[in-house]
């Protein structure tokens, strides 16, 4: 005759199952935080907090212009890992774009002004980020 698990040993291992899934979750996220190339050593933290609260929906986690509401949208984002574009492209123009929209640099209208969300600091803070996510300097 099988003899069947003590509730006791059922209720241990369920325990140690899910704290193997639990361990396996942050050693997956700290990996994927790791990863980003948003971690640079010098970034500035409330830029890299308001992109991620603002515009990683449409340029993505990676920057790269692939954010969820991207594929629904007529215009990609800006790729902002582009070094040649963003390299291209001067400190007033992003700042400008950042604060205005798309639409105060002649770009899609899908880019909303911020002026009303960040201060001219936090912008600028943006635009010194963006150089360090594009591997770009300012111009």
């Amino acid at each position: 005759m099988k003899r069947l698990p003590s509730a006791a040993a059922t209720d241990a291992a369920v325990t140690a199952a899910r704290l193997m899934n639990a361990l396996g979750a942050i050693v997956a996220l700290t990996a994927a935080a790791w990863a980003m190339p948003a971690r640079a050593a010098d970034a500035p933290e409330r830029a890299v907090r308001n992109y991620n609260l603002y515009c990683v929906q449409c340029h993505g986690v990676n920057r790269d212009g692939n954010g969820i509401n991207s594929r629904d949208m007529a215009v990609k984002p800006r790729d902002h890992t582009d070094t040649k574009g963003m390299g291209d492209t001067p400190d007033e123009l992003l700042f400008k774009a950042i604060k205005g929209g798309g639409l105060a640099v002649g770009k899609s209208v899908l880019m909303p002004k911020w002026d009303s969300v960040m201060n001219d600091e936090e912008i600028q803070e943006m635009v010194a980020y963006l150089r360090i996510v594009s591997k770009t300097t300012a111009k």
